[in-house]
């Protein structure tokens, strides 16, 4: 895939957004006018940056309101086209991107429509320059590419072409079928956005709401499998108006976009027809284990709420201050050394999560999908007596490590020899998710950085209310659920999701959920063993007594313990929470009867509880 990104779709000057796009690995960059004309850089001191920098100038863009325009507009819309053909040879550019007429003066008259892009690719072609003709959603008489196709088909002007933007298409649920029609030599360029599905004009859509592929709605793999299956052989350009986006990292956003083009090649949400040559997506198999960095007094009260839930010291690292708890097939590792990763990550964050291991089946192709899409790989030290275990960056500056499942249980016994208390009994059976908070501006990042690395997929986004703000959350999931990542972030500065964030110095785990059972036996055991818990208000079960016509009895042992309830037809769900480990970190411990969703719905009310936890304003919970 040749890659290329708009100049619009980043924040910044043109100089520094060239720059990021070049660092993030794109063969080019179209150049957007207004970036243009705020630059302190001539148009040929932007080609020779350019150049310096090994990006083509895959299109100058845009030229508006074009074709059918009276006298003496028509006049004046053709001198301003030789002018831009002049910043185009200074560009080093061959090629201009014409949208679709939205002026009110331009005529429907297909005759005059077509004689004018005749003319303008006549005019190109005596400059050895062309013309990619693309019709806008909003477009006044040319809004459906169909249309467009058949006014570049009929003209059949060797420097006349058509632009195909999968926004203008898709957001008009025009079929990906038609795309089969055109001859793969008139499409001269490919541009690319997602989106949510939205019921607003196509105008208003466009501009604030565009993003990567694979972190909307719209359905690109078919549309971009039709470009395929045609021929097609020319660049994948990301045009992404969204103001998130323009107010974020232009470094950031680049290399994003191009994670975007690489998941948009080996396909979204199905492997990509024909195959792609890049290595495949692959589906954790499982949490193998969460690391807290601690040290010794906050390991110590970490333990302390362990054990409640069930844990046990049960082994030692062979070298380090690290213990393994576990329960079950539940690893927990609390690493106490002073120097290393854990040690930075802790005097930064305080105790906290610092490390998740996924279980996959092979790691080298996860690494070797991980380098193409630019995801930091991270090394240390490791003694000669240590098992290696490769890892990425993620969220927060934490590590994911990725552990063999044909060799975990030799690691394990080859990294933690020395044993500690004998296993308690297992009542909790797996980790059912993981939830990382971070900055609104992170957050669809994140989103893409996970789905564009493993195979999962992800869930509906939701908002929920926060006593202070709405907090914006999604999911990721593997296919089998075994492996559960939600993602949270909030505009408002006073919600939980912020102070987390501010407190925490950048983001992170803020909860680790454990599935069960039987959610009674473990909140009985728990509270017995003195765990502090989440006091949830009377008034809750009041309403979900009525609401869901729930047995009297069954709501009293509820309430006696402090458990949330969620149904979702006959499916239920069921919720426990302790209070947050040094205003940090939370558990929970759910139990699932065919339940697949995470209680959205009892968020606000867990939310109100924590918010009334909160001992004083500069703590977070």
């Amino acid at each position: 895939m040749q890659t290329s990104i708009a100049t619009v779709s980043i924040s910044g000057m043109l100089d520094a957004k060239l720059t990021a796009i070049a660092n993030a690995g794109y063969a080019g960059a179209e150049v957007f006018e207004n970036d243009l004309l705020s630059s302190h850089l001539s148009a040929r001191e932007v080609g020779a940056l350019m150049a310096d920098l090994g990006l083509a100038c895959t299109m100058f863009q845009p030229f508006r309101d074009l074709e059918g325009l009276p006298e003496p507009q028509r006049a004046r819309a053709f001198d301003r086209l030789e002018r831009k053909f002049d910043v185009m040879g200074d560009l080093g550019t061959d090629l201009l991107l014409v949208c679709s007429s939205c002026s009110p003066l331009a005529s429907d008259d297909r005759a005059r429509m077509m004689a004018d892009l005749h003319e303008a690719a006549t005019r190109a072609a005596a400059r050895g320059l062309r013309i990619s003709y693309e019709a806008l959603a909003w477009g006044r008489h040319v809004n459906d590419h169909r249309e467009a196709w058949g006014l570049v088909r009929d003209i059949d002007h060797p420097a006349l072409g058509l632009v195909l933007d999968s926004f203008h298409s898709l957001a008009r649920r025009i079929p990906s079928s038609s795309i089969g029609d055109i001859r793969p030599d008139k499409l001269f360029i490919v541009q690319v956005a997602d989106a949510p599905l939205m019921d607003m004009d196509h105008l208003g859509w466009s501009r604030h709401f565009r993003c990567m592929p694979g972190q909307g709605e719209l359905p690109l793999d078919d549309w971009a499998d039709a470009i395929r299956r045609i021929g097609y052989q020319g660049y994948w350009s990301l045009e992404i108006f969204n103001d998130r986006f323009r107010a974020g990292s232009a470094s950031g956003v680049a290399v994003d976009g191009y994670r975007s083009l690489r998941l948009l090649e080996s396909g979204i949400t199905r492997p990509a027809l024909p195959p792609s040559p890049l290595p495949p997506r692959i589906a954790p198999r499982g949490v193998e284990f969460i690391e807290f960095a601690a040290n010794p007094d906050e390991a110590g009260q970490l333990g302390a709420m362990l054990r409640p839930l069930g844990f046990c010291p049960t082994a030692r690292h062979r070298s380090k201050a690290v213990t393994r708890w576990t329960q079950g097939a539940i690893s927990i590792i609390i690493n106490g050394e002073d120097e290393g990763l854990a040690h930075s990550f802790d005097m930064v964050h305080g105790a906290s999560v610092c490390a998740i291991g996924l279980t996959v089946d092979a790691v080298e192709p996860v690494l070797e999908r991980a380098d193409t899409l630019h995801v930091a790989r991270y090394s240390q030290a490791v003694a000669p007596d240590e098992w290696p275990i490769p890892s990425l960056r993620g969220v927060g500056g934490s590590l994911i490590y990725l552990v063999d499942r044909t060799t975990s249980a030799a690691m394990w016994a080859h990294e933690f020899p020395l044993p500690g208390e004998p296993a308690g009994p297992a009542r909790l059976t797996a980790i059912d998710h993981i939830a990382q908070t971070m900055q609104p501006e992170e957050f669809l990042s994140w989103l893409l950085f996970y789905i564009a690395l493993f195979d999962v997929t992800k869930t509906a986004q939701v908002d929920i209310a926060d006593p202070m703000g709405l907090v914006q959350s999604q999911a990721i999931e593997t296919r089998d659920h075994a492996v559960r990542i939600t993602l949270n972030g909030s505009l408002a500065n006073q919600s939980l999701s912020s102070r987390f964030i501010q407190a925490y110095f950048g983001a992170g785990v803020h909860h680790v959920a454990f599935a069960c059972d039987d959610v009674f036996t473990v909140a009985d055991s728990a509270i017995a063993a003195g765990i502090e818990r989440l006091e949830i208000p009377r008034n809750y079960y009041d309403d979900i007594e009525a609401r869901w016509g729930l047995d009297p009895a069954l709501v009293e042992r509820m309430a006696a313990r402090d458990i949330l309830y969620d149904r979702d037809g006959d499916a239920e769900y069921f919720q426990f929470y302790t209070r947050a480990f040094a205003r940090r970190v939370f558990f929970e411990v759910v139990e699932r009867r065919g339940y697949q969703g995470y209680g959205a719905v009892n968020a606000p009310i867990r939310l109100a509880a924590q918010a009334r936890h909160k001992p004083a304003p500069e703590h977070l919970l």
